[in-house]
């Protein structure tokens, strides 16, 4: 078994197609999904009993809390690094994003190359 596949990756989006196209996408890099969530609470519930080294976020979830509250608790309780890939690029919408400290900020929608690098870069780091 090759190291990437011990790499657990969570992916977050609320739009089905989107998650899964994500899914596929690491697991096309010899890595591992360990859950897929659609709001924050589910993303966190995962997160702590996954624990994976990259989450893959997106802002607008399901539910009352976004991806960044998503976020800011898996960062406090797992440490996962996360990088946000978003369809939106209003200022609010990243001023907030970057109360995380984030791994990486991606739009969508998100080439191979891209999620690569981002995920690449997050695990050095």
């Amino acid at each position: 078994m090759s190291a990437a596949l011990n790499r657990l990756v969570l992916v977050v989006d609320d739009e089905f197609l989107i998650a899964q196209g994500l899914c596929m996408q690491v697991e096309d890099m010899d890595m591992t999904v360990c859950g897929t969530a659609t709001t924050a609470d589910e993303a966190l519930a995962l997160a702590m009993m996954h624990k994976p080294e990259v989450v893959l976020m997106d802002v607008r979830l399901r539910g009352d809390k976004d991806g960044v509250d998503a976020a800011l608790a898996i960062h406090a309780t797992v440490g996962s690094k996360v990088i946000f890939i978003t369809g939106s690029r209003e200022s609010a919408t990243i001023e907030r994003i970057y109360q995380d400290h984030p791994a990486e900020v991606l739009f969508k929608p998100v080439s191979d190359r891209q999620l690569r690098l981002a995920i690449g870069q997050a695990l050095a780091s």
